[in-house]
């Protein structure tokens, strides 16, 4: 089991003053998070999104943390590939960058994007996204196999050293961003790690996990994007932990309604979300803005799903230590290579999110640490998520 941190730059305070501080104090989290012995941060690449993710040039926050950390990997998750964000080859002489400078630590995700938001600020057509999210990793994963790289698809790239390589060859891990059950079972297609959501709850991750499995089990390689196959699986975990249980839910609660308000603000139109206050009435203010989000779906006629209030149902990781276990035990159980921990939601103070970190490098993580030992010492090979198929060859969709 993995654990990690992710990182949206999420803000209720948008004055400048306030987003200033915003960026310094992730980083001291992230710096912390290696102390207290976590495995990764990611940091997410989002645009325009105000309230919601101030994070639009993740390349620069991670070096950032980087330079800060000596052993802590460092995730794009996600650089959104779609070529109107990210020419493909800008990409990848920004991943080798960091790769090298940070002593191979990098891990790189891809993403649509998906919001109408941000499309049209760099005149990305959703209709494309897909397609070329697929395209930017197969020439990300291609590009340093050769002194030159000639690539003619959707691109047409005539024959250029790239440079620098990353430490990590042929390419760093690659992972796709999974916000929905078909880019899971894409993931899989694709032969690159599951990014999922972990909003809905355990059964959903459980759900989602088999997807990815049958997926797996399915697939023939035809739709590989890199002969360097990863298989793993990692479920967003909302979570803050302090001595005091009730006002962990409190703050845990009150931050993930500010979350869900605001991505439901971009992605549907409802109003913008809500700081409230400390003291609020979190069942309350949930009621309302599920009231908000039905009658503004209702209004669009856009269909119910299981999903629909998803964001909003808070049993997660709020709570003690003990709290946190038992939830991180499901996710585990339920399927879970890695639990991404979000604590970085709008409203949460800087403080709350230090002690919830400290919880889990003195508590939690070794919990789950002397569990693995103790498997390990009876014999039970930990699973590996990254191999190489050497006979499983990418699909030629376009010549290279």
């Amino acid at each position: 089991m993995k654990f990690s941190m992710i990182y949206e730059a999420q803000t209720a305070d948008t004055s400048p003053e306030a987003e200033r501080k915003l960026f310094h104090d992730c980083v001291e989290q992230a710096v912390f998070a290696e102390e207290m012995g976590f495995d990764r941060v990611w940091a997410v690449e989002h645009h325009c999104l105000k309230w919601y993710a101030h994070m639009s040039a993740p390349e620069i926050f991670l070096t950032w943390v980087a330079a800060r950390t000596s052993k802590i990997r460092l995730g794009h998750g996600v650089v959104c590939m779609p070529f109107g964000y990210n020419h493909p080859l800008r990409v990848a002489e920004r991943i080798a960058t960091l790769d090298t400078l940070s002593g191979g630590r990098l891990d790189v995700g891809a993403g649509r994007g998906a919001t109408l938001q941000e499309m049209s600020a760099f005149g990305v057509n959703p209709d494309d996204t897909y397609a070329q999210v697929e395209e930017s990793l197969q020439i990300i994963s291609r590009c340093w196999l050769e002194d030159e790289f000639e690539w003619h698809g959707t691109l047409d790239i005539s024959p250029h050293p790239i440079l620098p390589r990353p430490q990590q060859m042929p390419h760093p891990p690659l992972y796709l961003a999974c916000t929905k059950r078909d880019t899971v079972k894409l993931a899989a297609d694709w032969g690159v790690g599951a990014l999922v959501l972990g909003f809905a709850g355990v059964e959903e991750i459980r759900t989602l996990r088999k997807i990815y499995e049958d997926a797996l089990a399915a697939r023939d390689g035809s739709r590989f994007v890199s002969q360097q196959v990863n298989t793993h699986f990692s479920a967003l975990c909302p979570t803050i932990v302090l001595d005091d249980r009730e006002q962990a839910y409190r703050i845990g609660a009150r931050g993930q309604r500010f979350f869900a308000e605001a991505i439901m603000h971009w992605n549907i139109g409802t109003p913008a979300p809500r700081a409230g206050s400390a003291d609020e009435d979190v069942f309350e203010e949930l009621e309302k803005s599920k009231e908000r989000l039905v009658a503004k779906i209702s209004e669009m006629q856009i269909p119910f799903n299981p999903n629909t209030t998803s964001t909003l149902n808070i049993d997660h990781a709020y709570g003690d230590t003990a709290d946190a276990i038992r939830y991180i035990t499901e996710l585990q159980e339920a399927g879970a290579d890695e639990i991404m921990c979000i604590m970085q939601m709008g409203t949460v103070p800087h403080e709350a999110i230090m002690e919830t970190i400290e919880a889990y490098g003195k508590t939690i993580i070794p919990h789950f640490r002397k569990l693995e030992q103790a498997e390990a010492t009876a014999g039970v090979e930990p699973a590996t998520t990254v191999e190489r198929e050497a006979d499983a060859k990418p699909k030629q969709v376009a010549e290279v």
